[in-house]
């Protein structure tokens, strides 16, 4: 008798190749992150305990490497700004309006985006090498372990310092940008105190202050939530580190303009210019 073979094993199926993920999805999903991120960090502000002692730290710590930059920064954007629209005026007979017109770029454009650009080359870098650094020793697995919240014991101190830091910065770069385009105007153009002055008067209105400070304000958030969210989610150890303060201070900036852009022309649209 002929032993009995055994039967052949069935042939698996062919393998499939892996799915190529849609191109863009991850960055929609991370963008869906960097929100739930703003959205979480917006509701524990008014959770309590509030970290007062790291928010002290962090709101020094910002200032003091940001203030200085900011004052030397907003002399010559003030003076470019004077001399550019002081040529400009002169060229269309309308000397009396440089004043008032280099005033209001200054207050109302230049200010806010050198405070935030500042904070979050300056700022923004190391909250992100600092919560990057953090992330990759585990720490913050271990205060979710004990249960502690990053987003309120880390994250939330550094993005309020951001916003106030930002306020405040915003009106002395408006007064040092304000004296410097001034100084250019008066001294190098030939024009006179009195209608630099008055065509500040003339043009200028308290609501430019405002969105002013409201734009710092929101610069300085996104400028907080994008350098904590790159901190929260480095690659590759502590090469990840730097290229995600990298990428923090790159997207940050790219957000700045396209949202100063936006509130821009919603303020333009509310607010009438004076005397219209």
């Amino acid at each position: 008798m002929e032993a009995e073979r055994s039967p052949r094993p069935p042939t698996p199926p062919p393998a499939r190749p892996p799915r190529r993920p849609l191109p863009g999805l991850g960055a929609f999903r991370q963008t869906g992150q960097l929100f739930a991120l703003a959205a979480a960090v917006t509701r524990a502000v008014f959770h309590r305990p509030f970290q007062l002692r790291e928010f002290i730290e962090q709101f020094w710590f910002i200032a003091s490497v940001t203030i200085l930059p900011a004052a030397l920064v907003s002399i010559p954007f003030g003076a470019v700004i004077a001399l550019q629209v002081g040529s400009l005026t002169q060229q269309l007979g309308a000397q009396s309006f440089t004043g008032g017109a280099s005033v209001l770029a200054v207050i109302q454009q230049a200010s806010p985006l050198i405070v935030a650009l500042l904070i979050a080359g300056a700022g923004g870098s190391a909250i992100c090498a600092d919560l990057g650094s953090r992330t990759i020793r585990e720490e913050l697995d271990a205060m979710e372990v004990m249960g502690v919240s990053p987003v309120q014991r880390l994250v939330v101190p550094r993005v309020l310092a951001t916003m106030f830091v930002a306020a405040l910065l915003n009106g002395m770069v408006s007064v040092v940008g304000t004296l410097g385009g001034y100084f250019f105007n008066v001294i190098m153009q030939g024009g006179t105190p009195g209608a630099y002055l008055s065509s500040f008067s003339a043009l200028a209105q308290l609501p430019d202050l405002y969105v002013s400070e409201i734009k710092a304000l929101i610069f300085g958030f996104i400028a907080g939530i994008v350098a904590a969210y790159r901190g929260l989610h480095p690659r590759g150890g502590p090469k990840g580190v730097g290229d995600a303060v990298n990428q923090s201070v790159v997207i940050t900036f790219l957000l700045l303009f396209f949202v100063n852009m936006v509130l821009t022309g919603i303020y333009l649209q509310i607010v009438p210019p004076k005397g219209g």
